[in-house]
């Protein structure tokens, strides 16, 4: 989270920052289709895969400990979706993009620190899922300019993950 901080700071900070960049509300709504349609099939594949390689996992968190899984919802999207975007989406794409251009490539690079960022959780699941996600919410954001939309993409997975019995890859101190 602090590092959210310092990055929203340092980003308001620079003169070829568009702010707009980092809402952009009428971006989400215009996305709102395509992220739930694209959303609610993953939840199906989610929601399957659980169910059939570890029935006994499928809605732990919920089930063992509500209190803490509603939390997570409430909480994860402030404190650390956004704070997550501001680093691996609106920070990297503005700093890098002389680097790596606008296109495919940047959206490789910021997919893959996100990534790679998610290795000290200790799972080859963790790096690979986020990989995949980061990728998705760096498309989303490259094609929409918000951090509101990639944001709001990125804690409907999150939460998706949390609430189906994946949590523990990617918090350890959410486990069974």
């Amino acid at each position: 989270m602090l590092l959210g901080l310092l990055t929203g700071w340092w980003l308001r900070r620079q003169p070829g920052f568009d702010r707009g960049d980092l809402g952009r509300p009428a971006a989400l709504w215009a996305a709102v289709p395509s992220i739930a349609r694209l959303w609610a099939g993953m939840a199906v594949v989610a929601v399957t895969g659980i169910a059939v390689l570890a029935p006994d996992r499928l809605f732990d968190l919920p089930r063992q400990t509500p209190l803490i899984w509603v939390a997570v919802v409430v909480l994860y999207p402030l404190l650390s979706v956004y704070p997550q975007e501001l680093v691996f989406r609106a920070f990297l794409f503005h700093r890098y993009a002389p680097l790596f251009g606008t296109g495919t490539v940047l959206v490789a690079a910021s997919a893959t620190a996100f990534g790679v960022a998610h290795v000290i959780f200790g799972s080859i699941w963790s790096v690979l899922l986020t990989l995949a996600g980061g990728a998705l919410f760096a498309w989303r954001y490259r094609r929409t300019r918000s951090l509101l939309a990639a944001s709001v993409e990125h804690a409907l997975y999150g939460i998706l993950a949390f609430t189906v019995g994946l949590g523990d890859l990617f918090y350890h101190g959410v486990t069974r």
